[in-house]
């Protein structure tokens, strides 16, 4: 696909820190003349604020990809490598390609367009904020979910994220099939093998 110049994508993730459940990785390309109020960095908006503004967001988007990296990526290759994939797969997802990705942080995978990452842009770049938002909401919906399905852990309650209480209910049950194997917490959770 032939990228356009006039298309700059933001990019951002969330879950990069928890012991379970994916890294969830947002691009959006927004309208110039977009009329979104209050984006900022995700982790600075209520939960309620972040819900009622994705819908808005995917709304007036020109484009927009979220990815869901599996545990299975992150235990093979590490967080930060799994993080920088799902970033590329989710600008290659976008139709129409950018000819820049602005990604939040200090790090960048390959793209095939100009990258720049910049530090704190999440609360400073609007599509980067929008993706931001996105990522985090996609993100805390699936973790409800698999509540659902693990409710022992209280993944609804800290979002897979090593609070007391979940460092509590991993020592007492063990990992279960979401828990991200690689991190320390997890592992000194597993049944010593003989």
């Amino acid at each position: 696909m032939v990228a356009s110049p006039a298309y700059e994508a933001g990019v951002d993730e969330a879950g990069r820190g928890p012991l379970a459940g994916p890294v969830v990785v947002a691009a959006v390309i927004l309208p110039t003349c977009y009329k979104l109020q209050f984006l900022d960095d995700s982790k600075r908006i209520s939960a309620v604020r972040r819900e009622r503004l994705a819908p808005e967001i995917e709304a007036q988007a020109i484009a927009f990809a979220v990815e869901f990296v599996s545990v299975e990526e992150i235990d093979r290759v590490n967080i930060l490598q799994a993080t920088m994939n799902g970033m590329q797969r989710a600008v290659e997802r976008l139709s129409p390609a950018p000819g820049r990705a602005l990604i939040d942080g200090n790090r960048a995978p390959d793209m095939p367009c100009e990258v720049e990452t910049i530090i704190g842009g999440d609360g400073l770049v609007p599509a980067i904020s929008a993706a931001s938002v996105l990522a985090k909401v996609y993100r805390d919906r699936l973790m409800l979910q698999l509540h659902e399905q693990y409710p022992g852990y209280g993944f609804d309650r800290h979002k897979g994220y090593p609070t007391a209480h979940h460092l509590e209910r991993l020592k007492i049950l063990g990992p279960c099939a979401i828990h991200r194997q690689s991190f320390a917490p997890v592992q000194r959770s597993l049944p010593a093998r003989v």
